[in-house]
């Protein structure tokens, strides 16, 4: 085995907003707030913001600042189970509606990054 699973990472513009956003759309917290360093050391501005599920059950993300606007499709998204108005309501873009082709929705994050919501007809 070369390799194994480590973290999710997402790039954005504006880091810690894209963090708040994936925090609402998945249930999750961000890691300092949720483990609080002991020593109350707070992490720099401009440094990734981890965020984390507070039930243990889903992946480490990183939200990672990059300066360029991303220009092309993803190579590798998310696949989540969720409901796709309530994620268009947050601020995602809808690229493509379920229909005889596919049995889920194309969305995407306010800045762009695609992911597909898996819901019940």
């Amino acid at each position: 085995m070369p390799a194994r699973f480590k973290d999710l990472v997402i790039d954005a513009n504006d880091h810690h907003t894209l963090a708040d956003w994936w925090c609402g759309a998945m249930g999750y917290v961000r890691k300092d707030e949720h483990e609080p360093p002991a020593d109350g050391w707070m992490r720099p501005h401009d440094w990734p913001v981890p965020i984390v599920d507070p039930h243990g059950a889903g992946p480490l993300f990183w939200i990672v600042p990059v300066p360029e606007k991303k220009t092309g499709k993803n190579r590798l998204h998310l696949d989540v189970f969720g409901d796709t108005q309530e994620l268009l309501d947050a601020g995602a873009t809808l690229l493509r509606r379920r229909d005889d082709e596919i049995e889920w929705d194309v969305l995407a994050d306010p800045e762009g990054n695609e992911f597909c919501v898996f819901t019940p007809r």
